[in-house]
C-alpha cells in the first residue's frame, strides 16, 4: 500500500454505516424533494451503489467499466458541488469548510485517476479503492451531518431555488439529465 493511501486511511476515520445512514436519513427529513439538498442526497446514495459495482465486479473488464461509470458520477457530482455549493458555503461563513471540501475532493480526483495505474483485480486496487471509498464516504458523512444543513438554514428561501437550478445545471453538463 503507497504512503500516501496509509495517510488517507488515517485522516479519515470512519463512521459506521449505522451512523452515516442515520445521519442521512435525519438531512434527508430537512429535505424538499427536487431541491438541492435533495439532489445531492440522492448523488450520495448513487455514489455509494457505484463503489459497490466496482468493488464487486468479477472480472477486469467489468470492474474497469464500473471505476469508469464511478468516476463520472463522482466527478460530476464534486464539480457540481464545486462551482454551486462551496462558494455559497464560503460566502455564508463557511469559508473553512468550503476550503476543506474543495481539498478533499481533488484529492478524490487523483486517487481515482490512480485507480488506472492499478491492476483491476488485484488486492492493491481494492485496498486503495476501499481508501478512497472511506475518505469520499466521510467527506459525504461531514457535508449530510452539518455543512449542508447549515448553509441550508442560512441561505434565503429564494437563493435556495438558484442553487438548485444551478446544481442541476452543472450535473446535467458533466454527467447528463439522467441523473439529476
Amino acid at each position: 500500500m503507497a504512503f500516501l493511501d496509509k495517510i488517507i486511511g488515517a485522516a479519515t476515520p470512519p463512521e459506521s454505516d449505522e451512523h452515516r445512514l442515520r445521519v442521512r436519513a435525519e438531512t434527508r427529513v430537512e429535505t424538499v424533494p427536487g431541491d438541492w439538498l435533495s439532489l445531492i442526497l440522492d448523488h450520495h446514495d448513487a455514489i455509494e451503489q457505484a463503489f459497490e459495482a466496482v468493488r464487486i465486479a468479477d472480472d477486469a473488464h467489468t470492474r474497469r467499466a464500473a471505476q469508469r461509470r464511478l468516476a463520472v458520477l463522482l466527478t460530476g457530482h464534486s464539480i457540481a458541488e464545486e462551482a454551486v455549493l462551496y462558494p455559497e458555503m464560503a460566502d455564508s461563513g463557511h469559508k473553512s469548510h468550503a476550503g476543506v471540501a474543495y481539498e478533499e475532493q481533488s484529492m478524490a480526483k487523483v486517487q481515482l485517476a490512480l485507480l488506472d495505474k492499478i491492476e483491476p483485480m488485484s488486492q492493491d486496487y481494492l485496498d486503495k479503492l476501499e481508501h478512497l471509498r472511506g475518505a469520499v464516504t466521510h467527506h459525504m458523512f461531514q457535508e449530510e451531518s452539518n455543512w449542508f444543513l447549515d448553509l441550508k438554514a442560512q441561505v434565503p428561501a429564494e437563493r435556495q431555488a438558484l442553487l438548485a437550478a444551478r446544481y442541476r445545471e452543472e450535473v446535467e453538463r458533466y454527467i447528463g439529465s439522467e441523473h439529476v
